[in-house]
């Protein structure tokens, strides 16, 4: 309902944002991509793209960093690439407002038996953990804030996290760079530390 009375109120900032992306950026002004949901169930997650598709002497695409050019930044700052997500993922009933982020498909092999859980509600545009740090969290700890969300489910929670959210954007407060982005590592990240692990074990 929310997200319903969202469009009806705000759909010439969809507009304006989308006119801006084509013209900063190219085409396409949306970009999809699967993310796991709720039960790990696999949907399209749809954002404004914030990155130019240029590519090195090979034909190769540059480092995420080099692509992404000031407007990119500025739109992934105020959380306005996110717009498509309140307009589509959450109406069609892919997301909530409020949970977990969804992270990338390739992840799903690296999380724990317990990180799993996080999956156990619906994600979210914004969440636990994006209020208590978003991605300057250490990856243990970002899990955890996911997982006391998801087993503490209620109103008053969610209308903390909403109007933090609101306080975060508003500062562009604990946003990182997309060179260090943690979405972009969590795979290399885990297998360092099964490494780790193993060598500590021999």
């Amino acid at each position: 309902m929310l997200s319903l009375a969202s469009l009806f109120l705000f759909w010439w900032v969809f507009v304006i944002v989308a006119i801006l992306v084509k013209i900063n950026l190219g085409s396409p002004v949306l970009y999809a991509v699967e993310r796991p949901g709720l039960h790990g169930k696999l949907f399209k997650l749809y954002k404004f793209r914030s990155m130019t598709n240029d590519k090195d002497e090979n034909g190769n695409l540059l480092p995420e960093n080099e692509r992404t050019p000031h407007f990119g930044s500025i739109l992934r700052s105020t959380s306005l690439d996110e717009i498509p997500e309140i307009f589509i993922n959450v109406i069609k009933g892919d997301m909530s407002l409020i949970g977990p982020r969804p992270l990338a498909k390739s992840y799903l092999p690296y999380y724990t038996r317990e990180e799993l859980h996080r999956h156990d509600v619906l994600p979210g545009i914004t969440g636990l953990a994006q209020v208590k740090g978003r991605n300057n969290l250490p990856w243990e700890e970002r899990f955890a804030f996911d997982l006391k969300y998801a087993d503490n489910l209620s109103f008053k929670l969610d209308i903390y996290i909403f109007l933090q959210t609101i306080l975060k954007v508003v500062k562009r407060a604990d946003v990182a760079d997309a060179a260090v982005a943690m979405e972009m590592d969590f795979s290399a990240y885990r297998e360092e530390q099964w490494k780790n692990e193993n060598r500590q074990g021999v």
